[in-house]
């Protein structure tokens, strides 16, 4: 048994198995012992595992290049990063999200950092990616854009309890700093990877850019339209990628 206060005491043995069960923090939200509160706390899981994925593949791929330790300090600060704006924009993300042309804007960034960052992991050892500055750059740009849209899906499974939301921006740490740091080290072994995590970028890029409010009412584009357009935008990240590559190498010959 803990005793809590005010918030009386509680035994956790019984607690977790008695359906009347709740702890209520004010404002800060609630634990409750329901079918609902524990559906929640599993979604915002799974929804961590998914999308810290794309903070983690955006960080890898801009710190992929540096030495060893300013890629440790690029990835601790990037992660830390991605959690301090997902929790600012936790409160705010829904009605940014409502502005036409910011969505549009966002995966267009989205897209032109992929092809960036494709080419700059591509390139041999020996060239300039832009160095330790320029990753950061990079990385607090893509946060900015991807967080946005990252914590809507988080505060709508917390169906407006903060302790849910709180929890899952804790939650989403480990996942980013762990998955930047895989990913990294195995795209210095594995370039094919650099492949992948751009054309992933540009999958989250074209889902910006078609799901803008703009575009949706102007548009109305059908789930064909939807996919075909984000795997458009993958599969194109890659080909533009790779003739910006060519351009490159064919004009580093000429010089």
């Amino acid at each position: 048994m803990i005793d809590l206060g005010w918030l009386d005491s509680i035994e956790f043995a019984s607690f977790f198995f008695n359906l009347t069960a709740r702890i209520d923090f004010g404002w800060f939200g609630y634990i409750e012992s329901s079918p609902e509160f524990y559906s929640g706390l599993f979604a915002i899981l799974v929804i961590d595992l998914v999308l810290a994925g794309d903070n983690a593949v955006i960080i890898a791929l801009a710190v992929n290049k540096l030495p060893k330790k300013q890629r440790t300090f690029g990835i601790i600060f990037g992660s830390g990063l991605a959690i301090v704006l997902r929790t600012i924009l936790t409160f705010v993300a829904a009605r940014l999200l409502e502005i036409p042309f910011l969505k549009l804007v966002g995966g267009i960034l989205i897209l032109w950092i992929a092809v960036k960052l494709f080419k700059e992991g591509h390139e041999k050892k020996g060239e300039e990616a832009g160095g330790f500055w320029a990753a950061l750059k990079t990385i607090i740009i893509a946060d900015v854009v991807m967080s946005l849209d990252n914590v809507l899906a988080v505060a709508g499974a917390a169906k407006g309890n903060n302790f849910l939301i709180v929890f899952g921006l804790i939650a989403s740490i480990p996942l980013i700093i762990a998955g930047s740091a895989l990913l990294s080290e195995q795209m210095r072994k594995y370039p094919v990877i650099i492949t992948i995590g751009a054309a992933i970028l540009g999958w989250v890029g074209g889902d910006m850019v078609i799901s803008d409010p703009w575009i949706v009412k102007t548009f109305d584009p059908n789930v064909y339209a939807d996919y075909a357009f984000k795997i458009f935008f993958t599969v194109g990240i890659v080909i533009v990628g790779k003739f910006l590559l060519k351009k490159q190498t064919e004009t580093s010959a000429a010089g």
